[in-house]
C-alpha cells in the first residue's frame, strides 16, 4: 500500500500545466496550459515559436534586447502564449473546446483573455498572477469563473 495521499484534480492538472511549461522556448518565461472537459485533458499549450521556426535561445528575445517590461508589446514577441498554442492544438485536430476548463501556471493576459472568451472557455484556474489589468477588467465582464489556486512544484 502506497503512503502518499492521491492529488485533488487541482493540483492534478497544474502539476500537468507545469509540466507542460518545460517543453517551453521562451527565455523569459515558461508557462503551459491544459485544456481539460469532465476531468478529460483536450490540449495541451506551452509558450514558445510557431512550430518549425528558429527559436528564441537563437534569434535572441527582441523584448528582452529593448529592455520592454513583463506584459507589453506582445506584438513583438516571436513566440506564442501557452493558451493560444492550446486553443490552437485544439481547433487544429477539431475538438471542441467550449465550456471547458483551462489550468494554466501563469494568469492569462489580455490577449489570451480575449481568445479564451471567445472559444468558450468557462473556467480559468492558475497558479501564479500576471500584470494586466486590463486582463482582469476583461474577464470580469464574464461569467468565466477565475480561480488562482497556489500550487508549488
Amino acid at each position: 500500500m502506497r503512503d502518499t495521499q492521491r492529488p485533488s484534480w487541482d493540483e492534478y492538472f497544474l502539476k500537468l500545466a507545469f509540466e507542460v511549461s518545460k517543453r517551453s522556448t521562451c527565455l523569459r518565461r515558461a508557462v503551459g496550459a491544459i485544456i481539460v472537459k469532465d476531468r478529460r485533458i483536450l490540449a495541451t499549450g506551452y509558450n514558445g515559436v510557431p512550430s518549425g521556426l528558429r527559436h528564441c535561445e537563437e534569434t535572441g528575445c527582441l523584448r528582452e534586447q529593448l529592455g520592454v517590461p513583463s506584459g507589453q508589446r506582445h506584438e513583438i514577441c516571436r513566440g506564442l502564449h501557452a493558451e493560444q498554442n492550446a486553443i490552437i492544438q485544439a481547433a487544429r485536430y477539431g475538438i471542441d473546446i467550449e465550456g471547458s476548463s483551462i489550468y494554466i501556471t501563469t494568469e492569462p493576459c489580455s490577449v489570451c483573455a480575449k481568445m479564451l472568451i471567445n472559444a468558450g472557455i468557462k473556467e480559468i484556474v492558475f497558479a501564479t498572477a500576471y500584470p494586466d489589468k486590463l486582463s482582469e477588467e476583461l474577464l470580469g465582464e464574464t461569467d468565466i469563473l477565475i480561480r488562482c489556486v497556489k500550487y508549488s512544484e
